[in-house]
């Protein structure tokens, strides 16, 4: 708690100083990059969001005209990042690579020793990827519905992997169960994750971005039998989204976007924005994005923090109503 105060009042004294004059935010805006900017993310080397801010550095890098360092902070659910993100110091020069437990974390730890919500400034919504529900190529059911008469009928189809309890990938699968009344029996994984046990039929079926699973679709092990977003993906053009399967109201998503620290210049998370919606649009991203089951946004700090705000309601329903609570 200690910490949390240090905090606030070290943003506090940030923007005092602005606001007496000790900083111009428009002036030093105007001179800002100087230095090396750098990414905080949650995550380790490797993933989705590593490859995508990577990819997307050397373009900010010749925009803003400084390097893009890429710090790796994964650990305790995304909190210890996070957190590191949070503590530094709002000069413009840390940002936050934000994922979905953003949208989660506040309600599943009680205790949280921070606030996401105000602690942090929205910059840019960078991308939003297609989440799947996808079943073992042995489960005979060859579409949704099919899928869930046979999982309520037969025990051994309900089984659904997780990437940990209150992974994103949980709170879809609890969301899902609630709305086509499916007593599901759910298996959490940690570190392995359970996309082999899923090709292999200990589990029956996992919510899971598109990407990770394409190489065991190809194989013919596994088969997705819906798809988020309002139309179908051009990777996947015969799996029809969950509206067309016949669940208009379910829409779990995963999403990047960029943050900063509380107390940042709004000129300079603006510049940033800038920035990110100018890289959005540049055709290796979008093609690199769209290969990869996602949509290249950039958008205002308003449009994410518009965007934060639903996600936020969205997931805290289903957290609340599943009595999910984590320490």
């Amino acid at each position: 708690m200690m910490n949390y105060f240090k905090l606030a009042l070290r943003q506090l004294l940030f923007g005092a100083l602005i606001c007496m004059g000790g900083f111009s935010s428009l002036g030093w805006a105007q001179d800002w990059p100087s230095k090396p900017i750098k990414f905080i993310l949650p995550a380790p080397p490797g993933t989705g969001p590593d490859v995508d801010i990577r990819r997307i550095g050397k373009h900010l890098s010749t925009i803003l005209g400084q390097s893009i360092v890429v710090e790796n902070r994964p650990g305790a659910a995304t909190r210890i990042g996070v957190e590191a993100a949070i503590r530094s110091a709002p000069d413009g020069y840390t940002f936050l690579v934000g994922t979905p437990s953003l949208s989660t974390m506040q309600a599943l730890y009680p205790k949280l020793n921070f606030d996401p919500k105000k602690d942090l400034i929205p910059v840019s919504l960078t991308s939003i990827t297609n989440y799947t529900l996808s079943v073992n190529a042995q489960v005979p059911a060859k579409n949704l519905g099919e899928y869930v008469e046979l999982a309520k009928s037969d025990p051994k189809y309900n089984s659904i992997g997780t990437f940990g309890i209150g992974a994103v990938n949980h709170l879809a699968a609890a969301w899902f169960s609630n709305l086509v009344g499916l007593d599901a029996h759910y298996i959490h994984y940690s570190t392995t994750g359970p996309l082999a046990d899923l090709a292999s039929g200990q589990i029956q079926m996992v919510f899971e971005a598109m990407l990770p699973l394409v190489g065991q679709i190809k194989a013919g092990r596994v088969r997705t039998l819906a798809i988020s977003g309002k139309t179908r993906h051009p990777l996947m053009p015969d799996v029809p989204t969950f509206a067309e399967a016949g669940l208009p109201k379910f829409e779990p998503l995963v999403w990047n976007g960029i943050l900063a620290p509380a107390g940042t210049p709004s000129a300079i998370v603006n510049k940033m924005s800038a920035a990110f919606s100018q890289v959005a649009k540049m055709p290796e991203i979008v093609t690199a994005r769209r290969d990869g089951g996602s949509e290249s946004i950039g958008s205002s700090p308003e449009e994410f923090s518009a965007f934060l705000e639903s996600e936020r309601s969205k997931w805290s329903a289903v957290i609340k109503k599943n009595n999910i609570v984590l320490e």
